[in-house]
């Protein structure tokens, strides 16, 4: 067993203060298991991360959530000071960051998803894009920042060009009506699917991180064909990138549509792959576990366990 486990958390990206909680929450749990840890509240400032890291733990337990943290950045350097972390290395961590890429993958794969394009902010903030209704949402951000769903009869802009601050790209996707799965991949093996339904609104950040404001099914009501499809759909995504420990990927069920040739009623559609999903008490990759029998805490060692460097 390795001993000594720095977890990083925190930064600077718009999914800080869940990055915290996600990180508190696997320290205590890394404590519980027998590890010696130390919590790192990741900045700006990279000689003084370096430092922090100096005498270099055995492990870099990654909490961190969102761009700089998620997108391969922070791998980059663990790469360089060849310490071993958990999640996706660098090339994974980077393609499933980029929406669009990750749904070029996914096709290739074999895995559908549902018509998008990228367009600028200045494009989507003038008018539609697309045939309503459709999704507008960031090209490379996480836990459902910044999107929004145009209906049919909004009469505001898709987005507030003064106040965008997620990039300079934004996909837009066409809408899939139907039920909100996610599906959590561990090594090489798919937990479960999970079906998440909302109080009111659709999946945002605030029902992702608000206590009351969304239900988890798990193992999700659905057809045994949907479930098969999404547990295979998540791994191939998880292989095709590259992935490594711990992903989650996010389907639309899509049920009002016709069954085919006597299928199952519906289609599913691919959304997009996390490579360090949350770890909150709220998360869906802890429940998940909890489902096929495996505690937090022997979820938080199993992956300090199969830590590792990409090269």
């Amino acid at each position: 067993m390795s001993r000594k486990v720095a977890v990083l958390m925190g930064g600077r990206s718009a999914e800080r203060e869940v990055s915290l909680v996600t990180g508190r929450a696997c320290a205590k749990a890394l404590r519980d298991a027998g590890y010696t840890v130390s919590e790192i509240d990741v900045g700006t400032d990279v000689a003084k991360l370096i430092k922090s890291l100096s005498p270099a733990p055995d492990v870099v337990f990654n909490a961190l959530h969102g761009r700089w943290g998620e997108d391969g950045c922070v791998q980059g350097l663990l790469e360089l000071l060849r310490i071993p972390y958990t999640h996706s290395g660098v090339m994974a961590s980077a393609l499933a960051m980029n929406k669009q890429m990750t749904k070029s993958i996914a096709s290739a794969a074999g895995v559908i998803s549902p018509e998008g394009i990228i367009v600028s902010p200045r494009d989507v903030a003038a008018g539609d894009v697309m045939e309503r209704p459709y999704v507008v949402k960031p090209a490379q951000e996480g836990s459902s920042v910044g999107v929004r769903i145009v209906q049919m009869g909004d009469n505001t802009p898709p987005i507030d060009l003064a106040t965008w601050k997620y990039g300079d790209e934004i996909l837009v996707e066409r809408f899939i009506p139907g039920r909100e799965l996610s599906v959590a991949v561990m090594g090489d093996e798919s937990l479960a699917v999970t079906e998440i339904q909302p109080r009111e609104g659709f999946y945002d950040y605030e029902a992702k991180y608000t206590d009351g404001r969304a239900d988890h099914v798990v193992p999700a009501l659905i057809p045994a064909e949907i479930t098969e499809t999404a547990l295979q759909a998540a791994r191939s995504v998880h292989k095709a990138l590259g992935c490594r420990g711990v992903s989650r990927s996010d389907f639309r069920y899509d049920d009002t549509a016709p069954a085919n040739n006597g299928a199952a009623k519906g289609h599913l559609y691919f959304l997009e792959v996390n490579t360090q999903p949350g770890m909150t008490p709220l998360s869906l990759v802890p429940e998940q576990a909890a489902h096929c029998g495996i505690s937090f805490a022997d979820l938080c060692a199993w992956m300090v366990e199969n830590a590792t460097c990409d090269s």
